[in-house]
């Protein structure tokens, strides 16, 4: 096995990577201390998304880099956390590729969705319409892999973007990270009203699995979309209510606009990679909704 950098180790994705893989604030990170094998082969630093040259040391000497830290909305850092990670690693002569976690959302949001869906890795989200629509983390996440494809024409670096969509499924972390508290609060009547969203949603493991491919298969180039099924918000509640009905869901769809445009996503290009077929809408929500009930959540 080789050496590999995973930033942002506490987030949702990087969390399930160092789990199978084998600071200061130990309640964030002290479930990754107690993973099998952490005291052996685990090493953790801290580095600072915005700070120049703060990623050298832990990506100084190692084989590939799993670039999945981002900050959620916020367009600066994000892009600036990039272009300091891919520094990074073209100091470091080791790094022979890095897979950086994008998203779907970098790929959805166009007036023409409808009309080109399924949606392709050629297909790109539009940021006037992102502006438009206050739609800001697919903004930020539209520029910072923009960026990266900038960085690695100009330095000559193996990047290969995994683009995955609305990750779901059971959680490492003792609490769930933003995506997670969403469907959280919505399972538990919290927010007033559930998001007028359609989008696809996949399970961490398949996740998980593309950057693994991503990162070993030297077939594996340009960005490759990781999305099992499109569905709107309500389709998600009537399918978990049926199957749990004592938890209180919301019952009320928000007004927003710009997030709700039928589409679908093709996964093909990573299938053909070798990715197993993806798991099911209902498979990955109960395995998100038993690991709520395991840890008292529910």
């Amino acid at each position: 096995m080789g050496v590999y950098c995973v930033t942002g180790g506490t987030g949702f994705i990087a969390g399930d990577f160092l789990f199978l893989l084998f600071t200061e604030n130990l309640e964030n990170v002290g479930f990754l201390l107690e993973l099998n094998g952490a005291k052996e082969r685990l090493k953790m630093f801290k580095a600072d998304l915005t700070v120049e040259g703060s990623f050298h040391q832990a990506i100084q000497g190692v084989d590939g880099v799993f670039h999945t830290a981002s900050p959620t909305t916020l367009i600066d850092p994000c892009i600036k956390g990039t272009q300091n990670v891919l520094s990074s690693c073209t100091n470091a002569s080791s790094v022979r590729r890095v897979v950086l976690t994008s998203s779907c959302s970098t790929i959805r949001y166009r007036n023409d969705v409808q009309q080109v869906s399924p949606l392709n890795e050629s297909h790109w989200s539009d940021l006037e319409y992102c502006k438009r629509y206050n739609l800001w983390y697919a903004f930020a996440k539209t520029m910072a892999e923009k960026e990266a494809w900038k960085i690695a024409e100009k330095t000559g670096l193996d990047l290969v973007a995994v683009n995955p969509s609305y990750v779901v499924g059971p959680m490492l972390a003792p609490q769930p990270t933003s995506s997670l508290q969403l469907l959280l609060a919505v399972v538990k009547g919290l927010r007033g009203e559930y998001p007028n969203m359609t989008i696809g949603f996949v399970h961490i493991e398949d996740v998980v699995a593309a950057h693994i491919l991503a990162m070993e298969e030297s077939k594996a180039s340009g960005r490759l979309i990781c999305s099992s099924s499109v569905a709107h918000w309500s389709e998600i509640i009537d399918m978990l209510r049926a199957k749990y009905p004592s938890y209180p869901f919301e019952d009320r769809c928000s007004t927003k606009e710009g997030d709700n445009n039928p589409h679908s996503m093709d996964s093909s290009k990573i299938i053909k990679l070798g990715l197993p077929p993806l798991k099911t809408l209902d498979g990955m929500f109960d395995d998100c909704i038993k690991s709520f009930q395991d840890k008292g959540f529910l």
